[in-house]
């Protein structure tokens, strides 16, 4: 089993796809490292020998941010954003959406369940 920025690529998938489990690493990316390392694209990741393997982990350690490193990054922008107290960092604070979308109905998965506000009663009709 190959492994690669300290994750476990799946078996028998191909290489490309099995790139992907990398954090940071998407479809094009994975294309453009196995450009660079001179991997066909078709080959799975049981298939692969050790020199490959080699050459893939170099190739990402050289010229990619991923992992650990990305995520690092990526939390102290998040960080930085609410220091200085921008848009987005309020709305990191108050857990609201981020990219301007609407709140009235949607965002429910920002927001949570549902919390009901008991409201005043209506004054019978006469």
């Amino acid at each position: 089993m190959a492994r690669v920025a300290g994750i476990e690529l799946p078996r028998n998938k191909r290489i490309e796809i099995g790139l992907t489990y990398i954090y940071g690493i998407g479809r094009k990316t994975a294309a453009d490292i196995l450009a660079t390392a001179a991997v066909p694209l078709e080959r799975n990741t049981d298939d692969l020998s050790d020199d490959e393997v080699a050459t893939i982990r170099r190739v990402l350690e050289e010229d990619y941010r991923v992992e650990g490193d990305l995520r690092r990054d990526v939390t102290g922008n998040i960080k930085r954003y609410i220091d200085i107290g921008s848009h987005r960092g309020i709305r990191h604070r108050k857990n609201l959406p981020v990219r301007g979308q609407r709140t009235k109905t949607n965002s429910r998965t920002r927001k949570g369940p549902k919390r009901t506000v008991a409201g005043k009663k209506q004054a019978p009709v006469r």
